[in-house]
């Protein structure tokens, strides 16, 4: 009857130790898994920052743009005025 009770014993222990051992998988699975998710989720924010940063620059040079074409037309503007006046 000793064998009995110490084979169930051991029985109990294995189980107890696959269990635990099992759970070490699992923790390490879910652990993987959630610096997987924070990686891509780093991923996606530096796109997002870089897609923003090159959205701005662009408008950025369009107004640079802007701002060279208004100043030669006003530059145009004011010499024609001066030699209008110079002249007249």
């Amino acid at each position: 009857m000793l064998v009995a009770v110490d084979s169930a014993g051991m029985r109990m222990r294995r189980s107890i130790a696959d269990l635990e051992a099992a759970f070490e998988e699992d923790m390490e699975a879910e652990a993987l898994l959630h610096e997987e998710i924070r990686r891509e989720a780093a991923q996606r924010s530096r796109r997002r920052r870089l897609d923003k940063t090159h959205r701005h620059g662009s408008i950025r040079f369009a107004l640079l743009i802007l701002v060279l074409i208004a100043t030669a037309v006003l530059v145009t503007v004011a010499m024609f005025q001066t030699l209008y006046y110079v002249m007249g």
